[in-house]
């Protein structure tokens, strides 16, 4: 699943070509994509709306659109946008493509028929419940001790879910644990204050990584415009089973933790 810096790309990447632009149609062959509303009015109200601006929150695109709409997408395990001409050869998994005033389309590709697409009047209706922003100012190591005040949680679930902290997901969730010296395995309330900043500093460092190396193509995930990204080729331990540590030199376990495949260093992280 595209996680936040890979969201933070597509973002960055769909700016130039779409900001300004109106969206004049919409064609869509899997009903379910549309979360909300039906996709009849989701076409009716969205023809005509210009897109002002592209934001991200969490692992959530964000549209903001003219006439107070807001279009959001989420990529769930196998989304990809693009914006191509509108003689580009059909793509049986593009399920959903927005029409543009210009002649292009934005295709929402998503062989896997997991994602979604909501038009929203309020989108805190479907934002609201997210976690603070990592990468926010405001997210400090002082904000992070508190929001783990209280909690007895074992680290990695909690790190994946989405109301306590918004964007990470299993391939930074390990990377940060591992930066931060932490086993997966921890539970919440053991972490000492010098531990607690240990890992707000490496939540940090790796979704920046993430970002300036445009994604983790490790799976399905590839850029915008069909290039891989490179934070595969940068991962300290995720999906390294078996292979040497760069700090220790011994070798990258693996277990199971809330149904995620999780990879540590059983010497670097305690």
């Amino acid at each position: 699943m595209p996680e936040l810096p890979e969201v933070e790309t597509f973002v960055r990447a769909l700016r130039r070509p779409l900001v300004g632009r109106a969206i004049v149609g919409l064609r869509n062959d899997w009903p379910r994509h549309i979360a909300q509303p039906a996709p009849d009015e989701l076409a009716a109200r969205i023809a005509g709306r210009r897109i002002e601006a592209i934001d991200r929150r969490g692992k959530y695109l964000v549209f903001t659109l003219s006439d107070d709409e807001t279009l959001v997408i989420h990529l769930k395990m196998s989304g990809h946008l693009s914006v191509v001409p509108g003689d580009a050869p059909p793509d049986p998994y593009a399920h959903t493509v927005f029409l543009l005033d210009d002649g292009r389309e934005l295709r929402f590709r998503d062989p896997r028929k997991f994602g979604r697409v909501y038009l929203l009047r309020d989108p805190d209706g479907v934002l609201g419940p997210l976690g603070p922003e990592p990468l926010a100012d405001n997210f400090s190591a002082e904000a992070l001790a508190a929001a783990l005040a209280g909690r007895r949680r074992v680290l990695k679930p909690l790190l994946l879910d989405q109301t306590f902290i918004a964007g990470i997901g299993n391939i930074y969730a390990d990377e940060a644990l591992f930066d931060a010296g932490l086993l997966p395995t921890r539970h919440s309330h053991t972490l000492t204050p010098d531990e607690v900043a240990a890992l707000h500093a490496a939540i940090r460092k790796v979704l920046a990584l993430g970002i300036e190396r445009e994604g983790a193509s490790i799976s399905t995930y590839v850029k915008a415009d069909g290039e891989k990204g490179d934070m595969q080729n940068a991962v300290a331990v995720f999906r390294r089973t078996g292979q040497s540590c760069y700090v220790c030199g011994g070798p990258i376990e693996r277990i199971v933790l809330g149904g995620r495949s999780t990879h540590y260093c059983p010497n670097c992280q305690r």
